[in-house]
C-alpha cells in the first residue's frame, strides 16, 4: 500500500521537538510541551540553589521510634525557638520542632511533629540494627534550626512552601531551602508562586518534589533585587494570616485561645458571635487570594510569562483552615460547606471545653497550662489562682447516658456555657449547638448533646489529634454502661482505683438501685428492668477487668507516645 500522506500535512497531537532543546531543563525531562519562552528562561536563568541552599534533612531509621506529634509529650521537654545545634544540646531538652512535610498548605503551617534530638542526637546517631549497621542517617546537621522555607516532598496536586521560624530540624520528607535572612522572603514569594509550580511541572511531571527539583527552579535575581520590598510586603502579609489561621487551633502549640472566646468578636450568643467570627474568616479569605494573585502578578510579568499564566487563585487553592473550600476537599455546594464549617467549629468549641474541664486550658489564662506529666490541681492553681471556670479535681469525667455524678460531662459543659456566654442565654446556645451537631428536633437539645459525647466526642477527638489522642475514653463496652475520660498528662498509677471506687462501683449501686424501684414486670417497665440488667451485667464484667490492671498500678512515661501508653490499658480503652 502506498502512503499518500504528505510529510507537511499536520497530525493531530504530534509533536516535533529537538533534542537539544530538552537538555535546556534540567534532568532532561521529555517535556515537548514546553514553550520556547520557558525553555530560555531555564537555559538564560539563575536557579533558586544559587540564592538558598536546598538541603534534605534527617532520616531518623525509624520514625516510631524517635518521632512524636507534639502533645504527646510533657510540654516542658520540648526546645521552641532554639536558633542553633549548639544552643539545642545546651537546652537540656529532649524534644525539638521536626519539619515532616504534610498535607498541602502554602506559607505557614504543619508544624506538628518532634524529634528525639536530646544530647545531639546521641540515640539518634547511634541507633544500629542487630549487626551494629548504622540505620540513621543525621545528613546537614549544620543546618538544623537555621531559618528555613520547607515543603511536601509528595504532593497529589500542588506545590508551594511554608516559612519555618520556629528552630527545627527537618526530614526527607520535609525538604527545606536556606535563604539568607534578607532573601528569605522573596525566596518563599517565588516558590509559593504560579509559575514555581509550572517550572516543577516540567521538570518533574510525577510530582515528587525533589531537592534537585526545586534547586533547579528558575530564579531571576534581578527580580530579587528590583522588587523586593514590594514582594516582600506582599509575602509577610501573607505568612501572618497564615500563621494566624494556623494558630487559631488546639493542634497548634502556639494555639492561645479559641477565636470564639475572643473579646472582638464575643456577643451574647454563639449564633451571633460565629456569625461575626465567619464574617471575620471570609475577610481573611479574600485578603489572601488578593494577596497571592498580587504575588504571582509580579513574577509572571518578570518571567514573561502573561501568554501562559493568569495570576488567579481559586479558592480552593487558599490553604486556610478557615476556609471551607479548602478544608473540605470535594464538590461541594456552598450551602454544604458552609453547614461542615459550623459543625466543626462547634466541635472545636467543644473540644476546647473539654481541655478546660481537664486543666489543659483556662479561661484565664492563654495557652498551655496543665501539660506535663503527672500535675495536679495544686499545680493549676499556681498557674490560675482564682479561676472562672474550676478543672475536674480528679481527673476522671464521666460520659454516661444521665447526669448520676456532680462532675457529669453534660453538667460541666453547660457549666462552661454559662461562664462563657451567661446564664440567660443558655437555653439559646444549647439549641444552636445542638443543631449543629445535627438535631432533627425529636430530641432534647441536652440530650443530642449528651448523644454526641456519648457516640461521637472521642471519634472526633481521635481524628483531631490523628489517632494519638491526649484524653482516654474508658468504655466499659458496646452497650456504653459505663464511660469516662481521663486526660493522659494528669494520670497516675492510683487514677485506675479511682476510677472503680468512685464510680464505676458507685454506677452499679445506683443502677441495681434504679432497677428495684421498678415494680412492674410487664410492658415498658419490663424493658426498661431488662435493660438495665444489661448495662448492671456490662459494669460487674468490666469492673474485674479494671480491678486487675488497678492492682498492677501501672505507670506511663509520656517520652513512649501514645501508642505505647495506651497500649497498656488494653481491653479498659476505647479501641483506635
Amino acid at each position: 500500500m502506498t502512503n499518500n500522506t504528505s510529510s507537511t500535512t499536520p497530525v493531530p497531537n504530534f509533536y516535533r521537538a529537538s533534542a537539544a532543546d530538552f537538555k535546556k531543563i534540567p534532568g532532561s525531562p521529555i517535556a515537548y510541551w514546553v514553550s520556547d519562552k520557558v525553555k530560555e528562561i531555564f537555559e538564560e536563568g539563575d536557579n533558586v540553589g544559587e540564592v538558598a541552599p536546598v538541603k534534605q534533612g534527617l532520616a531518623t531509621g525509624d520514625n516510631d521510634k524517635f518521632l512524636r506529634f507534639w502533645p504527646e509529650v510533657s510540654n516542658k521537654k520540648i526546645g521552641f525557638g532554639l536558633k542553633s545545634y549548639e544552643e539545642a544540646e545546651q537546652s537540656g531538652k529532649k524534644w525539638f520542632p521536626y519539619n515532616k512535610g504534610g498535607h498541602f498548605r502554602k506559607w505557614y503551617g504543619n508544624n506538628e511533629f518532634l524529634v528525639n534530638w536530646a544530647n545531639g542526637g546521641e540515640e539518634i546517631r547511634n541507633f544500629a540494627d542487630t549487626s551494629g549497621k548504622i540505620r540513621s542517617r543525621p545528613q546537614n546537621i549544620e543546618y538544623y534550626f537555621k531559618q528555613s522555607c520547607t515543603w511536601s516532598f509528595v504532593s497529589s496536586s500542588y506545590f508551594g512552601v511554608r516559612y519555618s521560624n520556629c528552630g527545627a530540624i527537618f526530614d526527607v520528607g520535609g525538604s527545606s531551602a536556606f535563604p539568607t535572612k534578607s532573601d528569605i522572603y522573596c525566596v518563599i514569594g517565588l516558590l509559593c508562586s504560579k509559575q514555581a509550580f509550572n517550572f516543577m511541572k516540567v521538570m518533574n511531571p510525577t510530582l515528587n518534589f525533589q531537592v534537585g527539583n526545586v534547586a533547579s527552579i528558575p530564579c531571576l535575581k534581578k527580580v530579587l533585587t528590583s522588587q523586593k520590598r514590594e514582594i516582600e510586603t506582599f509575602v509577610m502579609d501573607l505568612i501572618n494570616i497564615s500563621c494566624n489561621d494556623w494558630n487559631s487551633y488546639e493542634t497548634s502549640w502556639d494555639f492561645t485561645t479559641l477565636p470564639l472566646l475572643q473579646p472582638e468578636y464575643h456577643q451574647p450568643t454563639i449564633l451571633k458571635t460565629y456569625s461575626k467570627l465567619r464574617t471575620h474568616w471570609k475577610e481573611m479569605t479574600l485578603e489572601m487570594q488578593r494577596l497571592e494573585e498580587e504575588n504571582n502578578r509580579i513574577f509572571i510579568k518578570a518571567y514573561g510569562l502573561q501568554d501562559e499564566l493568569t495570576p488567579e487563585v481559586p479558592l480552593s487553592e487558599i490553604t486556610l483552615t478557615c476556609n471551607p473550600y479548602y478544608r473540605y476537599n470535594g464538590d461541594r455546594s456552598e450551602e454544604e460547606l458552609e453547614a461542615l464549617l459550623v459543625t466543626d467549629t462547634i466541635k472545636e468549641f467543644i473540644s476546647y471545653a473539654v481541655g478546660c474541664m481537664f486543666g489543659r486550658y483556662s479561661l484565664d489564662k492563654p495557652g498551655l497550662v496543665l501539660a506535663n506529666q503527672g500535675e495536679k490541681i495544686g499545680d493549676y492553681l499556681e498557674q490560675v489562682p482564682e479561676p472562672s471556670f474550676m478543672p475536674d479535681a480528679d481527673n476522671i469525667i464521666p460520659i454516661l447516658e444521665d447526669e448520676y455524678f456532680e462532675d457529669d460531662i453534660v453538667g460541666r459543659f453547660k457549666e462552661f456555657l454559662k461562664v462563657t456566654f451567661g446564664e440567660d442565654t443558655l437555653s439559646e446556645n444549647l439549641d444552636f449547638i445542638a443543631e449543629a451537631l445535627g438535631s432533627n428536633g425529636k430530641k432534647s437539645s441536652e440530650a443530642v448533646i449528651r448523644d454526641y459525647f456519648l457516640k461521637s466526642f472521642y471519634k472526633d477527638h481521635v481524628k483531631m489529634y490523628k489517632k494519638r489522642p491526649i484524653y482516654w475514653l474508658f468504655k466499659s463496652g458496646k452497650g456504653r454502661a459505663f464511660n469516662a475520660l481521663i486526660y493522659m498528662h494528669r494520670y497516675n498509677k492510683e487514677t485506675l482505683a479511682l476510677m472503680r471506687t468512685d464510680y464505676l462501683l458507685e454506677l452499679e449501686g445506683k443502677l441495681v438501685a434504679r432497677k428495684e424501684m421498678i415494680k412492674s414486670d410487664i410492658g415498658k417497665d419490663a424493658q426498661e428492668k431488662a435493660r438495665l440488667g444489661k448495662m448492671i451485667d456490662e459494669i460487674m464484667e468490666y469492673d474485674e477487668l479494671l480491678k486487675n490492671k488497678a492492682d498492677e498500678y501501672i505507670e506511663i512515661d509520656l517520652d513512649d507516645g501514645v501508642k505505647v501508653n495506651y497500649g497498656k490499658f488494653e481491653g479498659l480503652v476505647e479501641k483506635i
